[in-house]
């Protein structure tokens, strides 16, 4: 059974421009605060920090109107948008630069607000939380980091747990979805996952996250109450810039589709595999500086 979190407060606070840039343009900010609020727990805070250039937003209709309906959507999902503006300097040798860095914002507004959270969720992978974290874990309060690519290796040490937001099911839309097609999960659905076992016989076994539950430390998919499933995969299906010999990795992560076993016994096998992390995803981050959109929610069964 489910860890009740019922009574659990939780404070959420997204660095959005981080997050766009290093893997995770186009994550969905409702499938986040249902992670951060996974068992119920009450969503006290809900900050995500944007950065805003007024002066292009005057000259480019096209970029205020993107941006101020993305500020919108996240309001629909219950966040408060705190909008750091760009402010532009000029060098020595007369260049302009553009400077906009939410945090500072974001550090001391998830200091201050966390003696009254019991948990703390951080979207973003920059190690200058690193004290941060530590602050508000000395206060008693339980942090999680939630991030994409390029994540400091302190902050994932720190935190209490570092989940990537790949292994998230649905937080980030499939590089191949197919829209109608199977559910995360389902045969038939692609979805990411690491190696926690090979054989060196030719053969292994990746591990993903089913459902979003609170027994994230339930691993063994043959516990009871385990949110994750084991799946089987032949090396033929591996990608090739990753060799049996660099398996099992926890910081591999694959996408693949669900197929059931060709062995005639129940499970999965994976087929199609595809690296999605360490390496660098195509049109991971946004262009011309404009914020991602924000993803609408997606029925059940999408």
């Amino acid at each position: 059974m489910s860890h009740d979190r019922s009574h659990t407060r939780v404070g959420v606070y997204v660095d959005v421009a981080n997050i766009a840039r290093n893997g995770g343009y186009g994550m969905r900010y409702d499938v986040l605060r249902e992670f951060a609020c996974r068992g119920n727990a009450e969503p006290v805070r809900l900050n995500a920090y944007v950065t805003y250039d007024a002066e292009r937003a005057e000259q480019d209709p096209s970029y205020r109107d993107a941006q101020n309906n993305f500020f919108s959507l996240l309001r629909d999902f219950g966040y408060k948008v705190i909008e750091k503006h760009v402010r532009w300097y000029t060098d020595e040798s007369g260049n302009r630069f553009g400077k906009a860095n939410a945090d500072l914002d974001m550090a001391v507004d998830a200091l201050l607000q966390s003696q009254n959270i019991e948990s703390v969720l951080l979207a973003t992978g920059d190690g200058d939380f690193v004290r941060v974290v530590q602050a508000m874990q000395n206060t008693g309060c339980r942090v999680e980091v939630v991030a994409f690519d390029n994540v400091s290796g302190n902050l994932r040490r720190e935190a209490d747990i570092f989940m990537s937001g790949y292994l998230i099911p649905n937080l980030l839309p499939m590089s191949s979805s197919v829209r109608g097609g199977a559910a995360w999960g389902e045969v038939g659905a692609r979805v990411r996952g690491v190696c926690y076992m090979h054989t060196g016989k030719g053969y292994g076994f990746l591990r993903f996250m089913k459902t979003i539950d609170t027994d994230l430390w339930r691993v063994d998919s043959r516990q009871p109450g385990s949110p994750y499933e084991t799946v089987f995969f032949h090396d033929s299906q591996l990608p090739p810039e990753v060799s049996y010999q660099d398996l099992p990795s926890r910081n591999i992560i694959f996408e693949f589709d669900l197929a059931r076993a060709e062995n005639g016994e129940d499970g999965m096998q994976a087929k199609n595999m595809q690296l999605v992390a360490p390496r660098r995803r195509a049109g991971g981050s946004s262009s011309g500086g404009t914020q991602p959109q924000a993803q609408a929610p997606a029925s059940p069964k999408e």
